[in-house]
């Protein structure tokens, strides 16, 4: 065998493998996915009024003290997508300690006789997460209630129905999705404040 006829081989191999599974394969299975889970496949999307209002995997800001607040965002200016990560500080980071600090004075400041759920105060590893655990949802109720004026017993019940067990009732923990929390509670009680 000489040379050429090994660079030819490796040529078409790489032209070969690239067609099939650079650009057929991610073809094929992005078509099964919008033909079987559209939605999933699309970023389950959330819309209010026919306008998306944001996606059920990626958190999002909020607030108001109307609004249930999601967790804490490292992920470049705040949950940004582009740009997502968590802040890499290590437990001895003063940085880290500081900031944590501050958020639980706040928290505490919101709700003095509760303790503090750590996801309220700590950031996730993606910094876009849209959950909560039914603690931190909890913890919230007074502030919302307040603003809302509704019943914080009935305010508690309404955020406990929507709590989402865990997968398969084995895989992660209980939580709470933030946006479909506030967009029920929009629904159930409007306000005119954002």
């Amino acid at each position: 065998m000489n040379l050429r006829h090994h660079l030819r081989v490796s040529i078409l191999m790489t032209l070969v493998t690239t067609a099939l599974l650079g650009i057929a394969y991610p073809l094929a299975m992005t078509g099964a996915a919008q033909f079987l889970y559209p939605g999933k496949a699309n970023g389950q999307l959330v819309e209010r009024g026919g306008r998306v209002v944001g996606s059920r995997l990626i958190g999002q800001p909020f607030t108001s003290a109307h609004y249930f607040h999601g967790r804490p965002s490292a992920a470049g200016q705040g949950y940004d997508a582009a740009n997502s990560g968590g802040t890499n500080l290590g437990p001895t980071s003063r940085q880290l300690i500081d900031r944590v600090a501050g958020a639980v004075a706040a928290a505490r400041a919101e709700n003095p006789s509760a303790t503090v759920p750590v996801d309220l105060v700590t950031t996730s590893a993606s910094g876009l997460d849209p959950d909560l655990s039914p603690a931190a949802a909890l913890f919230q109720v007074p502030r919302v209630a307040r603003a809302r004026g509704v019943a914080p017993q009935t305010l508690e019940a309404f955020v406990l129905a929507r709590v989402e067990e865990r997968q398969f009732a084995f895989l992660g923990e209980p939580r709470v999705n933030v946006l479909e929390l506030n967009l029920a509670l929009d629904r159930q009680w409007p306000t005119t404040r954002k």
